[in-house]
């Protein structure tokens, strides 16, 4: 048989794709992340597993040994390509020679920030969009990211965003750059802090995971979005 990556979205499940979808409902067996909506889980009619139960190496060894004998899914939230272990899955996979596919998913990446009206990319504000993973804050190369032009884009970056922001302001960041702070993204939980960098974690407690930051002049054409909104209303 096979096993299919498929991407689920970003957290609304009107935001996978068709062939996603297909994939889906067509699961034997369905290996899901905690951040895919119960309503995409349900649609598969075969047995389930949920992945936060085991470890990758875990996850890998199901996948093949699972894989050789039925169809199955691999529902990953987001893009599987992108902060989703879907090529270390992809590969465990191929050195196994279980056949296999990737179905793209719709990324966290640009479709949290947009809903919330925020375009990664602007004319006249960024031409360019830098994203990293900040799980890991005192590891990033805090003087590569300052210096970068355009937007920057966190993920698993609210744990640590005082230290974020004060790593990339000592890297000459300017304290006043426009940021956000986007949880639960493009779901009914959404949740939206802007702030300046320097300010952005105070304005941003309390706030659930997961959550996307959002670093740059873009995050003001969010405001300006929501003045002529107010207007137009």
């Amino acid at each position: 048989m096979s096993v299919a990556l498929v991407g689920a979205g970003p957290g609304d499940p009107e935001l996978i794709t068709v062939g996603g979808l297909a994939r889906v409902r067509a699961a034997e067996l369905l290996v899901y992340d905690r951040l895919v909506g119960p309503g995409l889980v349900a649609a598969a009619p075969g047995d389930l597993v949920a992945r936060d139960e085991l470890t990758q190496a875990e996850v890998n060894a199901l996948l093949v040994r699972e894989g050789r004998r039925r169809f199955v899914v691999r529902l990953k939230g987001g893009d599987p390509f992108l902060f989703g272990r879907g090529g270390e899955e992809a590969l465990a996979l191929a050195r196994a020679g279980v056949p296999f596919e990737v179905i793209p998913g719709v990324s966290s990446l640009t479709a949290v920030p947009a809903a919330a009206g925020i375009p990664v990319t602007h004319r006249g504000a960024a031409s360019a969009v830098t994203a990293f993973a900040a799980h890991d804050v005192e590891a990033l190369d805090a003087d590569a990211l300052a210096r970068a032009p355009g937007t920057l884009v966190a993920f698993m970056g609210l744990a640590g965003l005082a230290r974020l922001a004060e790593r990339l302001i000592a890297a000459g960041l300017s304290a006043a750059t426009p940021a956000a702070v986007v949880a639960c993204g493009t779901t009914e939980r959404q949740q939206v802090a802007t702030a300046p960098l320097g300010a952005v974690a105070r304005a941003a407690a309390g706030l659930p995971t997961p959550a996307l930051v959002v670093i740059g002049d873009v995050v003001a054409v969010a405001d300006e979005l929501a003045l002529a909104r107010s207007a137009v209303a």
